[in-house]
């Protein structure tokens, strides 16, 4: 049943409409994962010397075993932001003479096959082969050690796959636990308990009774019984079916009838945003991300490297244009036919986008000016960024947008969610950001600062004025691509 489950998961694979589309980006992403395979690697060979010559008055396996918890925390939040979750089509499979448990058991033992899992075995097993061979370790102690980091290791697979399945759904169930974990942190920030130390206290037993390896396998054991009986309850073809009635809170937006023929699809695009919950948290990341700035303008390192004042100023004025405008049409995927079936020019559809976003890096500037405090030339690079965004990112966003050919589910979490991300996604990061920069940087260089940051501006000033000219090249381009959009929001099981 397994062999026959794999061979179904290999056909879904090769059989998807965009496996062709994306071949580019899967090799791209294989050539990623190699090469940080490769890094985790060598860094558990190379584990051992380093701890030793940083704590040469203590051992280093020893000390190792007291940073196990705040890696294992680390990890956790590393996974929950960007581990996917393993994904089987159930529906046709519930059609089937096949047992529930045997799909649930296949999903769970597929998420452990994933890269995620197989970092920590790249720095755990090459780093005890050096501890046994450089130390008196004996090679049960170090297999017994092995096993216990990374059953542990696993155990924070099931977990976070709690969070996202279960605790997703009601944030108030995720409370204690939130509660328990602030205040293990609390207690080893201010030095009440050294919580990482006595974990690494258990750690040093395993080494002395490595029977105790039983202990991570029947905690990693739990949690999938755990994270089993919560999938095999909403394991049923009606799951989802029902639906929590609450009231409906309306907004018309009649504000924005004041902005002409632009005015119907952006009050379109603002219930949108409204909503919807994964377009409505890009409004809050925005205003979260304002204070992005901080890392750069407080920090002395950043002193004599203006490029990276000029990055900041670039993302804190353009956040909502990145998160919002590189998905643009595919907020509205699943009524794009109609749309494109309607008497609507594709001229004002695609203006009223560029006019909402265009709005936004102007709302961000000015909710930047704070930063003033640090000196007038940080908000001088602000607004110079505002307008290479407003002038040069805008039409490039709004032309990489006729290559989106993939839906977005408006309901699904933000977090680390791919769903609609394509190679023109991650192609447009070169010319949004490393462009820009590039060019400030050439001037910094052969001329001076005030040059560069002069350029910058000229180049977001150019853009504004062709505007209307860039606009209709880039209707001409979605107007090509029209039904190979069409065709790809259409798929639904990417």
């Amino acid at each position: 049943m397994v062999g026959k489950l794999l061979s179904l998961e290999w056909k879904s694979f090769t059989r998807s409409a965009s496996f062709g589309k994306s071949l580019g980006l899967k090799i791209f992403m294989i050539f990623l994962a190699v090469y940080f395979a490769v890094v985790f690697l060598f860094m558990g060979i190379g584990l051992y010397p380093i701890l030793k010559k940083i704590y040469p008055d203590n051992v280093p396996l020893l000390k190792l075993n007291e940073f196990i918890l705040g890696w294992l925390a680390f990890e956790l939040i590393f996974r929950f932001f960007m581990q996917s979750l393993p994904v089987v089509q159930i529906k046709p499979l519930l059609l089937q003479n096949i047992r529930k448990s045997k799909v649930i058991n296949f999903v769970l033992l597929k998420s452990l096959f994933s890269f995620y899992n197989i970092l920590p075995l790249l720095i755990y097993v090459p780093f005890a082969v050096v501890v046994a061979v450089k130390t008196d370790y004996t090679a049960v102690s170090m297999i017994g050690w092995s096993i216990s980091v990374l059953f542990l290791s696993f155990s924070i697979n099931f977990f976070n796959f709690l969070i996202k399945k279960k605790f997703a759904e009601d944030l108030k169930s995720f409370l204690p636990a939130i509660i328990v974990i602030l205040t293990l942190a609390g207690l080893e920030y201010f030095n009440i308990v050294p919580v990482s130390e006595k974990f690494g206290i258990f750690l040093n037993y395993v080494l002395e009774m490595p029977y105790l390896a039983i202990v991570p396998i029947i905690l990693c054991f739990l949690f999938f019984v755990w994270v089993k009986n919560t999938l095999k309850r909403k394991f049923y073809l009606d799951a989802g079916l029902k639906t929590k009635q609450k009231e409906v809170k309306s907004q018309d937006f009649e504000w924005l009838k004041r902005f002409g023929e632009v005015s119907t699809f952006l009050q379109l695009d603002m219930k949108l945003i409204w909503r919807n919950k994964r377009p409505k948290t890009t409004i809050f990341l925005s205003v979260f991300f304002l204070l992005y700035g901080l890392l750069f303008f407080t920090n002395s390192v950043y002193e004599g490297m203006p490029v990276m004042y000029v990055f900041a100023g670039i993302f804190i004025s353009g956040i909502f244009m990145i998160n919002f405008g590189q998905f643009v049409p595919s907020w509205d995927a699943a009524y794009y036919q109609m749309i494109m079936s309607q008497n609507i020019p594709m001229r004002k559809y695609l203006a009223s986008k560029a006019a909402l976003i265009s709005f936004s890096i102007i709302i961000l500037t000015i909710l930047s000016t704070p930063y003033v405090y640090f000196g007038w030339n940080i908000l001088l690079i602000i607004f110079t960024c505002a307008l290479y965004n407003l002038g040069v990112n805008v039409p490039l966003l709004m032309f990489t947008g006729s290559f989106n050919k993939k839906r977005i589910d408006l309901e699904k979490s933000p977090f680390m969610n791919y769903q609609g991300t394509g190679a023109a996604q991650w192609l447009v990061a070169i010319p949004l950001l490393a462009v820009p920069l590039g060019i400030f940087y050439l001037f910094y260089k052969l001329f001076s600062f005030n040059i560069g940051l002069l350029v910058i501006g000229i180049l977001g000033v150019i853009g504004i004025l062709l505007r209307n000219y860039l606009m209709d090249r880039i209707t001409i381009q979605y107007k090509k691509n029209k039904y190979a959009m069409i065709h790809g929001y259409k798929q639904t099981g990417d």
